[in-house]
């Protein structure tokens, strides 16, 4: 685990969060910055650098099933979320730990950016 990793050092409770779920291999959440009404991150507590870092240790399928889970549990379900990996620098990643954002309560627009 990469001492400096900002998600690390929330995984490990040096760092407070606003948690909203957890299981064994993941915690959910709420974004500092929040880009929507609801603005969730999914990270695996093992440390993977981005999703082009993922092996087969990494169950991105289970982050996924997560991802669906809150949005449920927050309500924006029904009228739709997006869910977004940015990976690298050209991809907009500026925290490098795999992590999944949960985007909901407003309308989504297209192209994203």
């Amino acid at each position: 685990m990469p001492e400096k990793c900002l998600f690390c050092r929330i995984v490990s409770g040096d760092i407070p969060a606003d948690i909203v779920s957890e299981d064994e291999e993941a915690i959910v959440f709420r974004d500092i910055n929040p880009q929507a009404p609801s603005h969730l991150l999914v990270i695996p507590r093992r440390h993977v650098g981005s999703l082009d870092d993922a092996d087969e240790a990494t169950d991105l399928g289970s982050l996924m099933r997560l991802a669906a889970e809150v949005a449920r549990d927050e309500g924006i379900a029904a009228s739709g979320y997006r869910v977004v990996v940015n990976t690298n620098e050209n991809g907009g990643q500026t925290v490098h730990h795999l992590h999944l954002h949960i985007l909901g309560g407003r309308l989504m627009t297209w192209p994203p950016g």
